[in-house]
């Protein structure tokens, strides 16, 4: 008789990660809302998951900057205000210029693979008309961006930035604030924007790379704040 197959069980995800997971998509995507109180009790008949690995995941969100604690209402989904998001638009453009100074003096073909690897999400996600996966692609080709940088504390800062950015972008990325310009456009200006950022950075063209990051992030500060003011 032969040897009978060995069937490989896969590892089951910790319970903590999922609660993580489960969180921060409902946190992204706005399920739970800007200054919504998350209690514990109705977290854990929302997840199906017991207490330790939801408190675990909410000291993972604390350090994430995806939460706040606060002494009389306990834990609350971080706000969104315009002084945090003009803040945090200011922050953006300075870093990914930065990024842009440092990227055209080394040699960034690793990072150029998966920034082409990321877009191809970002199309795919498109093409699926999936919000939260466009929010997750869009995310890592501009961490794969940072990370041209190859400077750890300059990505470290661009990651904090970006994880700020990703409620933002589903705002952006799920309602029409242009009704002259429907989203499937905008989505394909994001895709497009994106491989023009990768060819001028294969090419090391500084100044056309600083424009294309300029109109990239002010087309996204735009929407955001025609959103926040109407």
């Amino acid at each position: 008789m032969g040897k009978t197959a060995k069937i490989q069980k896969i590892p089951k995800q910790p319970l903590a990660v999922t609660a993580y997971e489960t969180l921060v998509r409902k946190i992204i995507c706005l399920e739970y809302q800007p200054s919504q109180h998350l209690e514990e009790n109705q977290l854990v008949d929302d997840l199906g998951i017991g207490r330790t690995p939801i408190r675990e995941a909410l000291v993972r969100l604390h350090s994430e900057k995806m939460v706040e604690s606060h002494p009389k209402r306990g834990v609350i989904v971080r706000p969104i205000t315009l002084q945090n998001t003009k803040a945090m638009f200011e922050s953006m453009r300075i870093m990914e210029r930065g990024i842009v100074d440092i990227a055209i003096h080394k040699n960034c073909s690793t990072f150029i693979k998966k920034m082409k690897e990321s877009n191809k999400e970002v199309e795919k996600a498109i093409g699926a008309n999936d919000v939260f996966e466009l929010v997750e692609a869009n995310h890592e080709f501009h961490m794969n961006f940072a990370k041209c940088s190859q400077n750890e504390f300059l990505i470290r800062a661009v990651q904090d930035v970006r994880s700020e950015a990703k409620r933002l972008s589903y705002l952006s990325y799920g309602n029409v604030i242009d009704p002259q310009r429907p989203l499937k456009s905008h989505y394909e200006s994001v895709f497009v924007e994106h491989e023009q950022i990768i060819e001028s950075l294969i090419k090391k063209n500084e100044k056309q790379m600083k424009e294309l990051i300029e109109k990239h992030i002010l087309t996204f500060r735009q929407r955001i704040i025609v959103f926040m003011t109407s």
